[in-house]
């Protein structure tokens, strides 16, 4: 009797893989790709594709804004431009607003120039006036010679008061300045100019108009006259040029104080 065992088929089952093999397998996996291993080249490759992609995207939306006034209605086109004229004409205004400002500047800055010389002009006026200043201009020399000893200070004092009425504006007798409150006393031997001693010649430097000047001191019975009779000389030079730098000391009067407020 024949075995029929022997004729099947014979399967024989192949065990299933070990599992340490495949976790073994997911570890090198996972060690190449983390961390990841980056090259400088690589670096600069993601740079620059960063900068172009935001460069492409402003560039889409400046084409967006673009495309949408081209494709804005009429009126919204019209109020547009209007904002823009609006905008335009607020700054033109304010552009000659701030030029206004800046000629009332210039203009006040000038006032102030103009105010300050004047008043440096007026200083130099009352200087000369007070003997503070040294002065030129036209004037004359008066010379007076005094050989006898006769000539008194009332004579010089005469002489002084009859230049400031022909419009003397400065005068110094032998290197003193004579102003307002000048006083003369003595004679001959000693002559003096507020307190200082004066010797003949006495020579006047007087700055005024000449032609005004000379005649006031030669009209009948004037100055010239009256020093001739004394035996002493007079003589008259016009200058275009008198030069007057004999100086006072300032003085700071002790009660009087100005009353402008």
């Amino acid at each position: 009797m024949h075995d029929t065992t022997a004729d099947r088929d014979v399967r024989v089952p192949v065990p299933p893989a070990a599992p340490a093999a495949e976790t073994s397998g997911r570890r090198r996996l996972a060690s190449a790709l983390w961390p990841p291993r980056v090259t400088r080249a690589q670096l600069v490759v993601a740079l620059l594709l960063f900068v172009l992609g935001l460069g492409l995207a402003i560039q889409v939306s400046s084409t967006s804004e673009n495309s949408a006034l081209r494709g804005a209605r009429q009126e919204d086109l019209v109020r547009i431009l209007d904002e823009l004229d609006d905008r335009t004409q607020r700054l033109e205004d304010e552009k000659a607003r701030l030029e206004k400002q800046r000629t009332e500047l210039e203009s006040s800055s000038d006032q102030a120039e103009e105010a300050r010389k004047q008043t440096q002009e007026k200083e130099q006026q009352l200087g000369i006036l007070a003997g503070t200043v040294a002065a030129e201009g036209p004037g004359i020399t008066l010379t007076v010679g005094d050989p006898t000893g006769a000539v008194e200070s009332d004579m010089l004092l005469d002489a002084i008061q009859e230049l400031r009425a022909a419009g003397a504006e400065a005068i110094q007798v032998n290197g003193v300045r004579v102003v307002a409150d000048s006083y003369f006393t003595g004679g001959g031997d000693d002559m003096r100019i507020d307190g200082t001693k004066v010797t003949a010649p006495y020579v006047f430097k007087v700055i005024g108009k000449p032609e005004d000047l000379e005649p006031a001191l030669n009209i009948p019975g004037g100055v010239v006259q009256t020093l001739e009779k004394e035996q002493a000389t007079a003589t008259v030079e016009r200058s275009a040029k008198i030069i007057v730098d004999a100086l006072r000391p300032a003085k700071r009067p002790d009660y009087a104080q100005s009353s402008s407020q």
